[in-house]
This record gives structure tokens, C-alpha cells and sequence, in this order.
């Protein structure tokens, strides 16, 4: 491929290097080859303009830079970051225009929605991709991440693995659209065929700095789709809907709590599943619905998906029914022991996440509630006393923990989190979360609910710079296999 036929449609190019052949590009100095194209991005720790001159010392086809250099090779654009995905899709050939692409965005509950979407379309008999927190699947089966990888891969990856669903024949693909994914502009323009909107609460200050910020990045998807599907059942799905209007971008809105295009009316939760009627308000039409997790926000979740998947072709008919067949989502409101008492574990680890789960949980428990959670090292510290407000309003005991410490003191998480938990609320604290884990069990009695909240289906726990293999499914397996 020409540098000519790389830049097609997206920048103008010197006439000397028209006709250069390039064979990759790459924004990752460490990355480079002969011939490469790389694209100088400017990073929180590294500036790519820095390697600018030795990338083409050592056999670069051309640097592309946002800040004029004035060295031979060099093509300056008004914006590096945002042009890298596109000049990534032309040289793998646009594969995202080759499939029906739609990303659930919000703080809680995109998870959820992307494996309930995948489940709808292969319970079809279509194909469907994924990519989000629980690792990537390309059409061929889940590959799970064991290293903690972000839940959007760096651009030139994503792309990648686009192609490879291409290559497999894959049609659909669910994407999770993280904050950080899309303020840094790891997607192409026009994108997605749909994306949706789940909800906003306090997460990832550490990065914006503010939550309009964090909300601004959010509502950018909706520059990148076709439609929007968004849940109106908060103050920010509210201001997304409103913005998508102004935008005059097509909008389809969904709730749980009052009308929208399209509602949920009658909800039941059980302790395994929920039923609803999905009513679609414009067409004047209603259907039934057994779903098989519990909770009305995993219901929303539900809706959400299903509105999706009808905006990607399929009926609502064939939708709610595969909606009865699916199974649920690893780590979300997973149970991994029923008995005396019930094991679960979810991956709340926000004040939003943990008010959800737990007020499903307390009318589900016969006797107490038991929460173990903790907040993450070096992310947002100003979260977790609310944290600790939020699962003692309807936990009945708590064991507070940490979740992936990283480089910070488990004992100042811990200590953070407490400052939050009410006077006369009974808690312990554990800094090794295992033995959090099994102290729990331990107490648990008849009856009682033990909700292990904020790792879900993760299988590691980051400490300092490593991460080391921890799976609660796992040591609660183990916990039971020696009670027998």
C-alpha cells in the first residue's frame, strides 16, 4: 500500500511521498519496522514527537506529527490522535464498515448489555463478536484477558481484531465504549451502526478530573452512530437524549420507571431471574418477557440490548423470545453457591453499583446480608467513603477489603472506604481479601445472602506492578470442596 492510498480521504500529503510504500503503522516506537508509517501521539507519559527522528533513521516509511518538526518524512496534521484509527482502518481495509458494529457506553451495566446482545443475535443463528471487560471473542469463542487489559485495546489492536471478526465471518459486534476509549479517539468516525446509553454515576475522576467532563466523553459516541438508544432513567440519560435531539441524532429512548419510545411495565424480580412486558410505545405494542437475571436494573440492561438489537434488523418478536434463552453474564449477579445460604459475586464497585445490587439482594435474603468489597489503589479515592455509605445502607454486616491495590497501602483503602460506613454499622476489615472472602463464609448462616462485590468475573488482583492470579469462583469452590 502507497502512503497515496493510506491518506485517501483524510489528509493531504507531500508529493514526494505519494508514492512511498508503507506496511504498517503504528503509534508504539517499540512497535516499528522497516517501512512503517508511525503516527506521533502525544501520551500522559510519553510524546511520541520524541521519536519522531529516530523512527526514520531507522527505515520509517514517514512520521506523521501534530507539532511541526521540520524534518524530512514528516506529515503534520491538525490532530494525530484522532486521524490514527482512520489511517489504521484504510490500511486494514475499513473492516468496521464490513460489520455491524454497536457500543453500550454509561458507568454501570455495559457488561451486561453487550453479553445479553451477543446472546440475542447468536440464540438467532447469526454470528456476533465481542469486546469489552470480559475479553475479546472474534466469533470464534471468548478469549479471556488474564492480565487486566483496558476494556478498549490501544487503536491499532482494536482494528485488528475487527479485521480478524471480518476474517472469520462475523456480522455483528458488541463493544463496551469505556470514558477513556473515546476521549482518547481509539474508534474511526462513523463507527457504529447504534450505541447506546446505560447511565452516569461518579467513577474514573482519576482520569477526567470532573464529571462533565466524564460525561462529556460519554456523550461523544453519539457523534460516531447512526442511532442512540438511550435510558432515560436518570438525570444524565435525561441530558444525553436532549443532546441527541439538538444533534438531531436519531434517537430511540428506553425505560424502566415511566414511558419512553420503548418501557418495561409489570416487573417481577425473583432471586434467579425477572419477567416484564416490554411495551413499544410507538407502534402500540406489548411482549412478554422472562429474563435470567434478577434486578430492575438488570432489566433496563435487558431493554437496552433488546432495542439494540432491533435497531441492527431483527424483530422484536424473535428478540424477546431469545431474550427467555440466554443465560447470564459472568460476574454480574453470579451465583456460585446455594445452600443454607447463597454465594454471589458482581462486579459493583462503584456507590450506584453497590445501592443497585444490594437493594435487589435485601428483599431476596431470609435472614442477613453479608457484603464483602473494597475500593481500588491509585483511582479515584474521593469515591470510596460513598462507597462505604452505600453498601451499609442495605448490607446487614459488612467485611471491608481491597480490590487490586496496586502500588497504594490496602490499609488506606480500607481506612477511605470506613469513613463512609455509619456509626454502630457491624463491619471487619481484612487487607488480604481471600481471607475476607472465606471470613464470610465462615460466618455465613441459614438464610443469609454473602454478596462478594467489586472483582465480577475477574480472575487477578494487581499488587505493585504484577498481577496475580485470584478468582473468587474459584476460592469459594475450594471453600465448599473441603466442607465435603
Amino acid at each position: 500500500m502507497t502512503l497515496a492510498n493510506l491518506f485517501s480521504g483524510i489528509a493531504d500529503l507531500p508529493e514526494n511521498l505519494q508514492n512511498k510504500t508503507v506496511s504498517g503503522v503504528t503509534s508504539d516506537s517499540r512497535e516499528l519496522q522497516e517501512n512503517f508509517l508511525f503516527v506521533c501521539i502525544k501520551g500522559n507519559t510519553f510524546d511520541g514527537h520524541i521519536a519522531a527522528e529516530k523512527a526514520l533513521q531507522n527505515g520509517a516509511a514517514a512520521v506523521v506529527t501534530q507539532e511541526l518538526l521540520n524534518i524530512d518524512g514528516e506529515i503534520n496534521v491538525k490532530n494525530s490522535r484522532e486521524i490514527y484509527p482512520e489511517l489504521l482502518s484504510n490500511f486494514y481495509g475499513n473492516p468496521e464498515k464490513k460489520l455491524k458494529i454497536c457500543a453500550v457506553t454509561g458507568t454501570n451495566g455495559k457488561t451486561t448489555t453487550v453479553g445479553v446482545c451477543a446472546g440475542i443475535v447468536r440464540s438467532l443463528g447469526h454470528t456476533a463478536g465481542t469486546i469489552g471487560t470480559l475479553g475479546v471473542d472474534t466469533g470464534k469463542g471468548l478469549v479471556y484477558s488474564h492480565d487486566g487489559p483496558p476494556t478498549v485495546p490501544e487503536p491499532r489492536r482494536l482494528m485488528q481484531l475487527f479485521a480478524e471478526m471480518v476474517q472469520n465471518g462475523t456480522e455483528y459486534c458488541f463493544v463496551e465504549a469505556s470514558s477513556q476509549a473515546l476521549a482518547q479517539h481509539r474508534f474511526p468516525k462513523n463507527c457504529f451502526w447504534a450505541g447506546a446509553f446505560t447511565n452516569l454515576t461518579r467513577d474514573h475522576l482519576d482520569y477526567h478530573g470532573t464529571m462533565e467532563a466524564y460525561f462529556e466523553a460519554k456523550k461523544s459516541l453519539f457523534d460516531n452512530c447512526r442511532t442512540a438508544v438511550v435510558s432515560i432513567d436518570s438525570e444524565y440519560g435525561k441530558k444525553t437524549a436532549d443532546y441527541c435531539r439538538r444533534a438531531e441524532i436519531p434517537l430511540k429512548t428506553v425505560s424502566v420507571t415511566g414511558k419512553a419510545d420503548y418501557y418495561a411495565e409489570l416487573v417481577r424480580c425473583f432471586a434467579d431471574s425477572s419477567c416484564f412486558v416490554l411495551t413499544d410505545e410507538n407502534h402500540k405494542k406489548s411482549y412478554p418477557v422472562k429474563f435470567s437475571m434478577t434486578g430492575e436494573y438488570n432489566v433496563s440492561n435487558a431493554l437496552l440490548a433488546a432495542v439494540l438489537c432491533e435497531t441492527s434488523g431483527f424483530s422484536l418478536e424473535e428478540i424477546t423470545k431469545a431474550l427467555g434463552k440466554i443465560n447470564g453474564v459472568a460476574g454480574r449477579l453470579e451465583t456460585l453457591y446455594t445452600g443454607d445460604f447463597t454465594v454471589i459475586r458482581d462486579y459493583a464497585h462503584t456507590e450506584d453499583g453497590l445501592l443497585k445490587l444490594l437493594g435487589t439482594l435485601k428483599p431476596l435474603a431470609k435472614n442477613r446480608l453479608i457484603c464483602v468489597f473494597g475500593a481500588a489503589g491509585e483511582r479515584d479515592a474521593g469515591k470510596r467513603p460513598d462507597m462505604g455509605r452505600a453498601a451499609a445502607e442495605f448490607s446487614d454486616y459488612l467485611i471491608v477489603t481491597t480490590d487490586s491495590p496496586r502500588h497504594e497501602n490496602p490499609q488506606q483503602t480500607i481506612d477511605d472506604v470506613v469513613k463512609g460506613i455509619p456509626d454502630g454499622c457491624p463491619h471487619e476489615e481484612f487487607a488480604d481479601r481471600e481471607k475476607a472472602v472465606i471470613r464470610a463464609l465462615d460466618i455465613a448462616e441459614k438464610g443469609d445472602i454473602v454478596a462478594l462485590c467489586g472483582k465480577g468475573h475477574e480472575d487477578y488482583q494487581a499488587i505493585g506492578d504484577e498481577y496475580f492470579h485470584f478468582d473468587e469462583k474459584e476460592i469459594v469452590e475450594k471453600y465448599f470442596d473441603k466442607k465435603r
